[in-house]
């Protein structure tokens, strides 16, 4: 049993680390994409610049809600 929640402690370290925000950040645009690729989008031209869009405006939201809590002086 040790093994199983060590296994799962590293995994969610690995993946989550210090910032959660980043995970989801990454997270959103491949959730996107696979639902894409699921529903058979078949505009390949298309896909990457949406993906790339999404992942910038996840990245900017992560940074807009850090910049939130800690405030500069």
């Amino acid at each position: 049993m040790k093994f199983i929640k060590g296994f799962f402690e590293f995994w969610y370290d690995f993946i989550i680390g210090d910032d959660w925000k980043i995970a989801v950040s990454v997270l959103i645009p491949l959730v996107v994409g696979a639902g894409f690729v699921l529903n058979g989008f078949e505009a390949s031209l298309l896909l990457p610049p949406v993906l790339a869009v999404a992942l910038a405006a996840s990245f900017v939201v992560a940074l807009a809600i850090d910049v939130k809590q800690h405030p500069s002086d």
